[in-house]
């Protein structure tokens, strides 16, 4: 067994090495937890490794694939970010605070474990998810594998990491400004954020209002279609419930789309971000890939909303969803509120009393005059079936971007990030970033596709056209030599 050509296999290629009895899930398992501890004093992707627990759910996948069982994930090591609910560990939300640990699986997490995967940890994000940069002050900055002198973004910034350093095939995220499809940007990695309500936020009826979905991040469009038919779903208690997708999102990915109509648009959907030339660059030879694989691929000029509008509605959702988070972060930590607080970040803090201060109705204004812009927005959709933009419009920023800085500082180094993703968290869209080649630094490009309201299988489509045109996962960053000798210690904190 090549062991390096078995960590980036993905979860396709580790799944046939199950199958054909020339690795077990035991192996597999002790190479993620082999490669974690070796990456972790450059990478910093990870909170809590559970290596006891990972390697006795492994045994037990094995024993389950020699009775003949055959789930989707039986036996694929994988991460989960750290504001989703495992049994047994705490739920930290990226925060020095240590609450109790869960006393169940959240609903991600049990379909995870009933697709048969072995959890191996818990991975990082910045404080309640709330910036585009995985630093935090109690856990020091996550680096990004192409250059660790460089961010993974955020808030899923530690899966990103996990998943493009070939720690784990698959890890978890969510997204609510593009916190799935930002650090895949960043990463080299294939993000996407599904339509609000295709997987269950449950134990929580919602995640950030209506603004955050749950998925994960891997390195291949049809390991991302494996994970999402393994986790979609809902339960009675979920706010948000997505229509039935069209086609299995497997049967997507490996079907052709038919000859679309694509616009594009290098404009984007917040005022006075300006977009790397190099990324247009990648915008526009991703628009000749598409139009030479017979698609009538146009430029446009998306009528987005006057920037005040999104931001007004983005903003009472997200700090409603954060001081729930809070209360519930502080409630199971034991201890009083001012104490868990003082264990927060001062940009956190202060983000939290702008959150009290929000007019009791602002929430709910929120909530219904998005789903009016919602529908404002997706008229564009009539005289197109994709929406192609820029994922993030910077290449990934170097380390740091929060040392230092309180509430507003940090949002306003995150709003570039967000300019081309955040729009589609308001009004439930779904969206992926897709690689589109790398820099003349070697970081990873990225372009985004928006598709019409509950229709990701559109999106598996043309990405799968493009994997098949330009293939990415084989483009794999050196976690040795140069990149080592600028590794700095593990995590290098940034101030409060």
């Amino acid at each position: 067994m090549d062991e390096l050509e078995t960590a980036f296999a993905g979860v396709a290629g580790q799944m046939a090495l199950l199958d054909d009895g020339e690795v077990s899930s035991r192996e597999l398992t002790e190479l993620a937890l082999r490669r974690i501890a070796a990456a972790e004093g450059e990478l910093n992707a990870f909170r809590l490794i559970r290596a006891e627990a990972a390697l006795a759910e492994a045994d037990e996948a094995d024993k389950a694939r020699a009775g003949g069982d055959r789930r989707p994930l039986l036996g694929i090591p994988l991460a989960i970010k750290d504001d989703t609910d495992l049994a047994g560990a705490p739920t930290t939300h990226g925060t020095a605070v240590r609450p109790a640990p869960a006393v169940e699986d959240s609903y991600l997490v049990s379909r995870l474990r009933e697709a048969g995967a072995v959890v191996v940890g818990k991975t990082r994000m910045p404080e309640f998810g709330q910036w585009a940069f995985t630093e935090t002050a109690s856990g020091g900055y996550t680096r990004n594998p192409w250059d660790p002198d460089r961010t993974t973004g955020g808030s899923s910034g530690g899966s990103a990491a996990a998943v493009a350093a070939g720690l784990v095939p698959v890890a978890t995220g969510s997204d609510g400004g593009g916190s799935i499809r930002i650090p895949a940007a960043c990463c080299g990695l294939y993000g996407l954020k599904a339509q609000r309500g295709r997987v269950s936020t449950a134990p929580r009826p919602e995640a950030w209002g209506a603004l955050a979905v749950i998925g994960g991040l891997t390195r291949s469009v049809g390991d991302t279609a494996v994970l999402y038919d393994a986790i979609r779903g809902n339960r009675p208690t979920d706010r948000w419930r997505a229509e039935p997708p069209r086609l299995p999102f497997v049967e997507a990915a490996r079907t052709e789309p038919g000859r679309l109509r694509i616009g594009v648009s290098a404009r984007p959907a917040l005022p006075g971000v300006k977009v790397d030339p190099e990324q247009l660059s990648a915008l526009r030879a991703t628009a000749e890939v598409l139009s030479d694989l017979g698609h009538d691929v146009r430029e446009i000029r998306p009528r987005y909303p006057d920037f005040v509008t999104p931001v007004s509605l983005w903003i009472p959702q997200a700090m409603h969803g954060m001081r729930e988070e809070a209360r519930r972060l502080c409630a199971r930590a034991g201890i009083p509120d001012e104490i868990a607080q003082s264990l927060l970040e001062r940009r956190t803090r202060e983000n939290l009393r702008s959150a009290r201060q929000l007019p009791p109705g602002a929430y709910l204004w929120a909530l219904r005059r998005a789903e009016r812009l919602a529908d404002e927005v997706n008229t564009m959709f009539a005289r197109m079936d994709v929406l192609l933009t820029p994922a993030i419009p910077e290449l990934p920023r170097r380390v740091g971007a929060l040392d230092g800085a309180n509430a507003a500082r940090a949002a306003k180094r995150s709003w570039p990030s967000i300019a081309f993703t955040a729009l589609w968290n308001v009004t439930g869209n779904p969206a992926a970033s897709v690689p589109a080649g790398l820099s003349r630094d070697g970081l990873p490009l990225a372009v985004q596709l928006v598709g019409r309201p509950h229709d990701e299988p559109t999106l598996l489509q043309v990405s799968a056209q493009l994997e098949q045109a330009r293939p990415w996962a084989g483009l794999r960053p050196s976690l040795t030599g140069a990149a080592a000798a600028h590794a700095k210690a593990p995590g290098g904190a940034p101030t409060r």
